[in-house]
């Protein structure tokens, strides 16, 4: 049995030690009792695995209907978004034939 998208993506997310639980502070001034530390995808492997599995659930979500088909631009806010941008954009064209801008 293949192990489901959000499973691989938490485990991930802990491998690379970006998941943190605890009680946090947001930016925002909210409580959390977690945090994902973007700043932990500080290397080439992480950022395209990263990008991957944005792509995939992109995918993912334009076959079940949720997405329309025809998106060809992928947006990463500055700035560790950018990478993430990047990285998704690569993906979405080599592992499922888009057009990405």
């Amino acid at each position: 049995m293949t192990e489901s998208l959000d499973h691989r993506f938490t485990e991930f997310l802990l491998e690379a030690k970006a998941l943190k639980f605890g009680e946090f502070t947001l930016k925002s001034g909210r409580k959390s009792p977690y945090f994902i530390n973007a700043g932990a995808f500080n290397d080439g492997r992480k950022i395209a695995r990263l990008g991957a599995f944005y792509a995939e659930k992109i995918a993912a979500e334009i076959g079940a209907g949720n997405l329309p088909e025809d998106i060809d631009t992928v947006f990463g806010p500055a700035y560790k978004g950018i990478p993430l941008g990047v990285s998704t954009a690569i993906a979405l064209t080599s592992a499922h034939g888009m057009e990405i801008g």
